[in-house]
C-alpha cells in the first residue's frame, strides 16, 4: 500500500502519532490494539479503512497565533500541551478549508484586527473554524473573537467571500471567557443563513457552528449503515438516542424503526434535530433537551422502557451516572459508538457485569494517521433462554459457519423468540451444545409469502437467486398443512464465544 510522504510539521505539532506508518501498516496497529483492549468481551472484525486517507476532515479549527516572522498565522496545539504551533500545510485537514483559513489571517492584518493574547487579555480574533459540506461543497466560516464589536466588518466578509465563493455563510462567534473552550455562545450571523446542509444516507441534516457530524464524511455513511445493521431493527422498536446531537442516528433510524427519541444538552444541537426531523419529512422522531441519563433514569421510574439505545458519547465514554441509567432502563439491544477504545473497554466491563453480552465489535479507521479508531458495538440483554434439540447434520452446519439453515424453531413451551434472546441447541447423536442469540427476527403475513425463502435451504439456492425457486419446490418438500401454515419467521442468530465473526439466519416456522 502506498506510504505517504512524512509530514513537515510532526515533530511539532505531534498529533499524527502514525506519520512515518504506511497505511496498512496503521491498520494493522489498530487491529492489534482493538484486540488487545476488546478482545476479551467479543472477537473484533477487521478494521475497515480508507481508499483515499488524506484530507478527509470537513471541520477544520486553527488557533490565530503569530509566527516566527510575526506573521498573523493559524496554528494547532501541539499533542498534549496548550502551545500553539504553525505548520505550513495539513494532509488531514480539507485543502479548501485551510485556504479559507490563509485568507481569514490575511485579512486579519489588513483589517487590522489583532490577534487575542490569553496571557494579557488583551486582542480579538481567538480561533478560526471552518466547516464544508461534502454533498454542496458549501463552506461555513466561524470566526472566533474575544469580543462582538468586530472593525470593518462588512468589507471584511465581502472580501473572504470574493476570494472564497464557496463560502455561504460567515459567522461571529464570541468567547469572552477565560477558557481554553474554543467556541462561545453567542453567535452572529454577518453573512448567509448561519448553517450548511450536508446530505447522509439519503437524509439532509442541517449543521449549525456548534453542531456535533461526524468530521470523516466520506467513512461517515458506511459506518452508520453498519450501526443500523447491528441494531437488527424491524420496524416497531421504540428507540432512544442518547448524545444525539443533531439528530443523526436517530434519523436515520426512524424509517426502520416505530418510535424514535432522541436526547441532548445542547440547545443548539435539539434545535437543528427538530429542523432535521422536519426537513425530511420524518414524524415518528422527536428530540428533547435533557441530560440523557437523567432522562434514561426519568423513563425508567415512570415504567417506560426502549428496546433499541444508541448511544455515542464523548471521546472519554459514559459517566458512571449514565451508565446506571441505562442498565435502570434496560433496553433489549445497545449500539455504542466509541472513537475512545480505552473508555469503551471501561464501559463494556461495566455492562458486561449487569445482564449484557457483547456480540458485534465492527471498527472502522475514520482518524487516519491518528492513533483514533471509530467502533459501533452491539450488546444484547440476557433475556429468557430457549432450549432446543437438532439432528446432528443441522447442528454441525451451524457450528461450522453455515450461513443459512431452516428448522421449525420453538421451544417446548412454544416461547416466543426474541431478538436478545439465547437459545441453546443441543445435538440429540452427540449432546453436544452450542449457545447463540438472535440478533434479528424477519416476519412474513404467511407461509405463502416465505416460500421462495425456504426451498433455497433444501435446494441449494442461495440468497442471490432465491426468486428463481418454484411452487414446485415447496409443493415438493412441504405438505399441504405446512403450506397453509402462517405466521413463518425469519430469524438472525450469532454464536456466543466464538473467535469468528458469524451469522446465521434461521428460516423457521412458529
Amino acid at each position: 500500500m502506498t506510504a505517504f510522504p512524512s509530514c513537515p510539521g510532526f515533530t511539532a505539532c505531534g498529533g499524527c502519532k502514525y506519520n512515518d506508518l504506511a497505511y496498512d501498516r496503521q491498520l494493522d496497529e489498530k487491529q492489534k490494539r482493538l484486540e488487545k483492549l476488546l478482545g476479551s468481551f467479543c472477537a473484533v472484525s477487521p478494521i475497515r479503512g480508507m481508499d483515499e486517507p488524506l484530507h478527509y476532515r470537513c471541520k477544520v479549527h486553527q488557533v490565530l497565533t503569530r509566527d516566527p516572522q510575526g506573521r498573523i498565522a493559524g496554528g494547532y496545539y501541539a499533542a498534549g500541551s496548550h502551545k500553539v504551533v504553525t505548520v505550513p500545510s495539513c494532509r488531514l485537514d480539507d485543502r479548501d478549508s485551510q485556504a479559507v483559513i490563509g485568507t481569514v489571517c490575511r485579512l486579519a492584518k489588513e483589517f487590522g484586527l489583532p490577534v487575542y493574547n490569553e496571557i494579557k487579555k488583551t486582542g480579538f480574533f481567538r480561533h478560526v473554524m471552518v466547516r464544508k459540506s461534502r454533498s454542496t461543497g458549501e463552506m461555513m466560516a466561524i470566526l472566533v473573537a474575544a469580543s462582538p464589536e468586530m472593525h470593518g466588518k462588512n468589507k471584511f466578509v465581502q472580501a473572504l467571500t470574493a476570494a472564497h465563493p464557496q463560502v455561504t455563510s460567515v459567522i461571529l462567534n464570541v468567547n469572552d471567557r477565560r477558557t481554553s473552550i474554543v467556541l462561545g455562545e453567542k453567535n452572529i450571523t454577518l453573512y448567509g443563513p448561519g448553517y450548511l446542509t450536508e446530505t447522509l444516507c439519503g437524509l439532509e441534516f442541517r449543521l449549525s457552528p456548534a453542531s456535533f457530524f461526524q468530521v470523516n464524511p466520506v467513512m461517515a455513511e458506511a459506518f452508520y449503515e453498519t450501526a443500523m445493521d447491528l441494531a437488527g431493527l424491524t420496524g416497531t422498536e421504540t428507540l432512544i438516542d442518547a448524545y444525539c446531537g443533531t439528530g443523526t442516528i436517530g434519523l436515520i433510524a426512524a424509517g426502520r424503526a416505530g418510535k424514535i427519541i432522541g436526547s441532548e444538552l445542547n440547545a443548539d444541537a435539539v434545535r437543528d434535530a427538530r429542523q432535521n426531523a422536519r426537513a425530511n419529512k420524518i414524524k415518528n422522531a422527536e428530540f428533547v433537551r435533557a441530560d440523557a441519563g437523567r432522562f434514561m433514569t426519568e423513563r425508567a421510574a415512570k415504567g417506560e422502557s426502549a428496546d433499541v439505545v444508541f448511544l455515542d458519547p464523548p471521546r472519554s465514554g459514559c459517566s458512571p451516572a449514565f451508565l446506571d441509567a441505562l442498565l435502570r432502563l434496560a433496553p433489549g439491544r445497545i449500539v455504542y459508538i466509541s472513537c475512545g477504545p480505552e473508555s469503551l473497554a471501561r464501559d463494556l466491563a461495566v455492562l458486561t457485569k449487569n445482564a449484557y453480552r457483547v456480540q458485534a465489535i465492527r471498527p472502522f479507521d475514520l482518524f487516519p494517521f491518528t492513533e483514533h479508531c471509530e467502533c459501533a458495538v452491539l450488546l444484547c440483554r440476557n433475556n429468557s433462554s430457549h432450549s432446543m434439540d437438532l439432528q446432528n447434520e443441522p447442528f454441525e452446519m451451524i457450528k461450522n459457519g453455515q450461513k443459512t439453515i431452516e428448522l421449525r424453531l420453538y421451544d417446548e413451551k412454544r416461547k416466543k423468540v426474541k431478538a436478545g434472546d439465547v437459545i441453546v441447541f443441543t445435538n440429540v447423536e452427540t449432546n453436544e451444545t452450542l449457545n447463540v442469540s438472535v440478533l434479528k427476527l424477519h416476519r412474513f403475513d404467511s407461509f405463502e409469502t416465505l416460500y421462495r425463502s425456504l426451498p433455497l435451504l433444501k435446494c441449494g439456492y442461495t440468497e442471490d437467486n432465491v426468486s428463481k425457486a418454484a411452487p414446485s419446490d415447496m409443493e415438493q418438500y412441504y405438505s399441504a398443512a405446512e403450506q397453509k401454515h402462517c405466521g413463518a419467521v425469519g430469524i438472525e442468530i450469532s454464536l456466543l464465544k466464538e473467535t469468528t465473526d458469524q451469522c446465521v439466519t434461521l428460516m423457521t416456522t412458529e
